[in-house]
């Protein structure tokens, strides 16, 4: 059982916790790391002589205060966030790529009039946003892995990838709308049926990412 000198780590690591924001499961982590640690300590002061509670004392005075440390673990979770970001954008985008042209093959209206330049214009235009936020994810994925990175550019990047749900939800809603008023059967083909419900969910999980990313930078 937890004795009352225990409850001066997890005081010290609840304190910590409060002042963090960014993934809750590399968050669990830092946390744990540094309770492991602070016990650590804790276990070396008796050893060398100090009574159990002047042990704890002297660990988590050593440790730091909350506002010492936030800004040291913060800056962890930002990069934690910006990867997980990166990598989700990356699966997105090449989902997108690999599978967009799915959607229409052996469509009774594939072979029929082709659309206005403006609808194959706004295709296109989604097309070569999925083929930038593959760029853009690589590079988030090489700036969260670089032990020296720029806070700039982890900005940059984290800020272009958190816009990307929203760009690709808008040109892809107006896409899909565009289409259903052009072929009376877009709503009953079920390829846009299954593509329409997936890139749903592929917005929403990286919406997640991006808003624990914003969490964690501000």
């Amino acid at each position: 059982m937890r004795g009352g000198d225990d409850l001066l780590v997890e005081e010290r690591l609840r304190a910590l916790g409060e002042q963090l924001r960014g993934p809750s499961g590399l968050k669990a982590d830092l946390l744990t790391e540094a309770r492991h640690g602070l016990l650590d300590a804790v276990e070396a002061y008796r050893e060398g002589g100090l009574s159990t509670a002047e042990a704890h004392r002297r660990a988590v005075a050593e440790f730091g205060t909350p506002a010492q440390l936030a800004p040291a673990y913060q800056a962890e979770l930002a990069v934690g966030a910006l990867r997980g970001l990166s990598w989700r954008v990356l699966a997105v985008a090449a989902a997108s790529i690999a599978a967009g042209d799915l959607t229409w093959r052996g469509a009774s209206w594939s072979d029929g009039p082709r659309p206005p330049a403006g609808y194959l214009l706004l295709a296109a235009s989604i097309d070569w946003l999925w083929l930038f936020a593959a760029v853009l994810g690589g590079l988030g994925v090489l700036v969260a892995g670089a032990s020296r990175h720029s806070p700039v550019l982890h900005r940059l990047v984290g800020a272009g990838l958190a816009v990307l749900p929203a760009l690709g939800a808008l040109t892809g809603s107006a896409l899909f709308g565009w289409s259903v008023g052009l072929w009376d059967g877009a709503l009953t083909w079920p390829p846009m049926i299954i593509g329409a419900v997936l890139v749903g969910v592929g917005f929403l999980w990286l919406g997640r990412a991006a808003r624990s990313w914003v969490h964690a930078v501000r």
